[in-house]
């Protein structure tokens, strides 16, 4: 009994004397998407929090694997953290034949920090100017019309192929190499429609380049009240969010696990973070670790089956 005491008690001072040197928050994709814009955003509160500077470090590539495998190899001291977009995170398990690394096994689950939607949206020229009738020229004209996504895999595609597989139409996938490929084909008219993320599509909304649709989220969001959602638009089964949370590697100590929780639901909340949330259109999560770790068990699962019916797989 003696042995246990003073192991829990070297491992809450621990705890509180952590962090004594800058703390790296990985990012698995390339600089300027909505990871790379909410991980220097949360970086700011939390290393005021920590007393500590917070480093991004973009490791981009392989659908955020090459990242994965980095965070899996670090130590489990907590200077080496992985703010993931849970949602890829939980695709990456049913898209890839072998993984350097198993998605649960390998990692501590730490703190659930974001959701955000994706939206639906159109190009001004498309006739329709609803879901409804989206899906009524989608059906009038089978293999005509097309949606583009970032590529194979990818939430955007997925969303896609939930829409034809919901709505029974027969639409083309043009996947391009990223999300501003993807964009710009939107913009340009050379796909139907996208299921885009939030910043983009927000501020084509409202310079009138693009028209929204719907959101993918359970309830419309606060940046775009107007924007009806795809329950309310009659497919009441095409619900796909983007989680955002932060992942370190296996057997960090569980102390230091409910302290960085404690940090990043403070951070989220902070007056630092308040415009970042209305700019990119997604809104703080803050749940235990646990509760997080089973919303990826839960994603993993949710996601599996539409993986494997779009047929994307990379070996």
């Amino acid at each position: 009994m003696k042995l246990v005491a003073l192991l829990l008690f070297a491992s809450s001072v621990f705890a509180q004397d952590y962090p004594n040197k800058p703390v790296r928050m990985v990012v698995g994709f390339a600089a300027g998407g909505i990871s790379d814009v909410l991980g220097r955003a949360i970086a700011i509160p939390l290393s005021k929090q920590l007393g500590q500077q917070v480093i991004v470090d973009n490791k981009p590539g392989a659908g955020t694997t090459i990242a994965g495998d980095f965070i899996a190899r670090s130590a489990p001291d907590g200077y080496t953290i992985w703010l993931q977009d849970i949602t890829t995170h939980a695709i990456n398990s049913n898209l890839y034949s072998k993984l350097p690394y198993d998605s649960m096994k390998d990692f501590s689950f730490v703190a659930m920090v974001a959701s955000t939607p994706l939206m639906l949206v159109v190009h001004p020229s498309t006739q329709a100017q609803n879901v409804k009738e989206l899906l009524a020229l989608l059906k009038a004209n089978p293999g005509k019309y097309s949606y583009g996504s970032s590529g194979n895999g990818t939430i955007v595609h997925l969303a896609g192929e939930m829409l034809r597989s919901a709505a029974g139409v027969d639409v083309l996938h043009v996947p391009y190499k990223g999300s501003n490929p993807a964009t710009a084909a939107i913009l340009g008219g050379e796909v139907t429609f996208v299921f885009s993320t939030m910043p983009p599509a927000i501020s084509n909304m409202k310079s009138g380049r693009l028209r929204a649709l719907a959101v993918t989220t359970p309830k419309r969001v606060g940046a775009a009240p107007e924007v009806p959602t795809m329950v309310e638009s009659g497919l009441p089964g095409l619900e796909i969010v983007l989680y955002s949370g932060i992942l370190a590697p296996r057997g960090m100590d569980r102390a230091l696990v409910r302290r960085l929780n404690a940090e990043f639901a403070k951070a989220v909340q902070s007056p630092e973070m308040q415009p970042v949330w209305q700019n990119i259109g997604a809104d703080p999560l803050a749940m235990s670790p646990e509760e997080f770790e089973k919303r990826t068990e839960a994603e993993i699962a949710k996601l599996g089956p539409v993986v494997r019916a779009s047929g994307a797989k990379v070996d």
